[in-house]
């Protein structure tokens, strides 16, 4: 199977689509919009999950792609990557149990941990954006 050359681009857009649907997730549960505030959690993790299955696919078939910024953006670059792998790894078991809590209706539950899930599901959205943006843009 050939790469596809937009499949960077593919993801970018995964992951700033899975970051606007958090935000409006957390914007509408402040507003008391249950269902809205659900459907949007849905679409965070439709979005990631596709995310995840297309950069698999794109990294199986070509590898890693070097950085090749120098100086302070490099540095820049490495800290960004690396606190965002390190918590995509973290997030991903986080997500689950945030949801589970939600679908047995386990709310109290459900809204503590998503107090600690929802920024840190952020951040690996945007940084994934931002790494992205640098790796490919830059």
């Amino acid at each position: 199977m050939t790469p596809v050359p937009f499949q960077p681009t593919l993801n970018a857009v995964l992951n700033s689509l899975s970051a606007i649907f958090l935000v409006s997730g957390y914007i509408l549960i402040r507003r008391n919009r249950i269902q809205a505030h659900k459907t949007c959690m849905l679409g965070a993790c439709g979005t990631s999950i596709l995310f995840l299955i297309s950069y698999l696919i794109y990294h199986y078939q070509t590898g890693s792609t070097a950085f090749s910024g120098q100086g302070p953006v490099r540095i820049a670059y490495f800290a960004i990557l690396i606190t965002h792998t390190v918590l995509a790894v973290v997030i991903l078991p986080m997500v689950i149990v945030t949801l589970r809590r939600a679908w047995r209706q386990d709310f109290p539950l459900h809204a503590r941990i998503a107090r600690k899930t929802f920024p840190l599901w952020l951040y690996v959205s945007i940084t994934g954006v931002v790494v992205y943006w640098m790796l490919y843009r830059l």
